[in-house]
């Protein structure tokens, strides 16, 4: 949960998370992220710029139906800013190398922002693989 007012940067990691992951607002990528902007996923891939983050993007929601990025904290300081995820989704398509199941997944994550001219340039995202693993590969 968000306390208090939150900084320019926090608002700008809220709209990543509601507007370009949960709505699939890709007309807000270039609002928020730097042209150059790097990601690192995750799920271990790394991407550079505006059409290679939407294809990642694309990936993900694309193998997992309703799939939802949840804050539960932010932490800010200058130009950097932590966030305390959770991600589901409904397994429907290849994920991981794996077959759709139907499964509802959720696993744990973190993903750490830096900002520079107030557009977020740099995303490193580390997930609980272990967790998600756990419930692609569980037995009916």
């Amino acid at each position: 949960m968000i306390s208090g007012w939150p900084s320019h940067h926090e608002k700008a990691v809220l709209r990543f998370y509601e507007d370009i992951w949960n709505r699939l607002d890709f007309p807000a990528i270039p609002e928020l992220l730097a042209p150059g902007f790097t990601f690192r996923g995750s799920l271990g891939e790394v991407r550079v710029g505006h059409g290679e983050f939407g294809d990642y993007v694309n990936g993900v929601t694309g193998a997992l139906a309703e799939y939802v990025c949840s804050i539960e904290a932010l932490v800010a300081q200058e130009s950097r800013v932590a966030a305390r995820m959770m991600f589901s989704g409904t397994h429907r398509a290849t994920f991981r190398g794996l077959p759709a199941t139907g499964r509802r997944v959720s696993w744990a994550g973190a993903g750490f922002f830096t900002f520079h001219d107030d557009l977020i340039s740099d995303l490193w995202v580390l997930g609980d693989l272990h967790t998600l693993d756990q419930q692609l590969r569980a037995t009916p």
